[in-house]
């Protein structure tokens, strides 16, 4: 069995998806025998490039894991610090997620360090390599990040793509991002509306996560005013915390006339909450402008609730177009159009194909590549 370490977001910081990935792939790794532990921050961002209220969670700490907030994201004597300890350390493999350029350095260096004990291999699991809101120094510090590694696990056809203006030779594969079944078992939508105080027989679409400008909620609001969807009386649940200008969505609303289709819940959603979210929903609506791949997605698989998506990243690759979902261009009103497709259809026709493709995404499969690839590469 081996010696694993995890180098990424997790408790007490909240991180979305990559807190709750690292977290659920370490107990997956001791589940099966391994040694598996995360290296998380004590500094992750300087408050002045943070986007949401807090970065900081108050629930509980998961439960048998070992986690480590040691790293500070812009102290180099920190990255000098944490390097040497992981050398001595030798674990047999080092996962590192990478999901925005600003992390390349302290990674970087961390991991050039590490690597000096010539023992180490180095697995990157890329969530992106090309951000999707731009920033100067991009391009130099993701070359910094990915030199030391050894290999990479992209969970999308663009992140792979990406990577490979990067990096051409060295080993890469694409697998799928695994369900998200952590945060508990489907609850009836009655049960879930009732909890969350939502009416009982109105149709609810969800909008989930954390709201940035590429993941298209302004299309989605455009949507809204749509004359057939007024007229259908769907509702838009929104359910996630602006990371971003409030104020436009707000002046954006009003301007449309449509506040009331809207159900916004816009504060941090904890995870004790996630699963009456999505099991409220009738679907889940992923209108983004750009992707790689969304945590979004999985979460809609394992409460088994169908997607309406646009064509962008990795989006379609997950969704099986008028199977587990409906697939549109990113645009308003083929959003519109997909979102009464989608009741057209009945949410039934759906259920069968998302039961089946379910199957596909495993934490013990994600398991085995890693082990596979850091076997390869030594």
């Amino acid at each position: 069995m081996a010696r694993i370490v995890i180098i990424g977001s997790a408790h007490p910081f909240r991180g979305g998806g990559i807190t709750t990935f690292n977290h659920r792939l370490c107990k997956e790794l001791n589940r099966l025998g391994h040694d598996c532990e995360i290296y998380s921050f004590s500094l992750q961002y300087p408050s002045f490039m943070f986007p949401g209220t807090s970065q900081y969670t108050d629930e509980p700490a998961p439960e048998n894991i070992t986690i480590h907030s040691v790293i500070n994201s812009v102290n180099p004597f920190n990255w000098i610090k944490i390097g040497r300890r992981l050398k001595k350390l030798k674990p047999d493999i080092i996962v590192v997620r990478f999901w925005l350029p600003f992390m390349g350095p302290a990674f970087g260096t961390i991991l050039r360090i590490a690597k000096k004990n010539k023992h180490t291999r180095i697995i990157c699991i890329a969530d992106n390599i090309i951000p999707h809101e731009k920033r100067f120094g991009d391009k130099p510090f993701t070359r910094y990040f990915l030199k030391p590694c050894d290999a990479f696990i992209s969970m999308s056809e663009k992140v792979m793509s990406d990577l490979r203006k990067f990096d051409t030779k060295k080993p890469a594969v694409l697998h799928p991002h695994p369900l998200y079944d952590n945060f508990g078992e489907a609850v009836s939508k009655e049960a879930a509306r009732q909890h969350l105080g939502l009416p009982a027989t109105d149709k609810i679409i969800l909008f989930f996560g954390f709201i940035r400008k590429y993941k298209g909620l302004d299309l989605l609001l455009e949507a809204m005013a749509n004359e057939q969807i007024k007229a259908a009386g769907i509702k838009l649940l929104v359910a996630g915390e602006f990371y971003g200008d409030e104020k436009q969505y707000q002046e954006q609303i009003d301007t449309l006339g449509i506040r009331d289709q809207l159900i916004l819940r816009t504060d941090f959603i904890p995870d004790n909450e996630v699963r009456y979210y999505l099991c409220a929903a009738d679907a889940v609506i992923q209108p983004y402008r750009n992707a790689t791949q969304s945590g979004v997605t999985p979460l809609a698989y394992h409460f088994e609730v169908p997607m309406v998506v646009t064509n962008v990243g990795g989006l379609p690759s997950m969704v099986d177009d008028k199977k587990t979902g409906i697939v549109v261009e990113p645009a308003a009103p083929a959003i519109a159009a997909g979102i009464m497709e989608f009741y057209q259809s009945g949410p039934h026709h759906f259920h069968p194909h998302i039961v089946e493709k379910k199957k596909l995404f495993s934490w013990t499969a994600l398991t085995q590549q890693i082990l596979k690839l850091a076997a390869a590469v030594r």
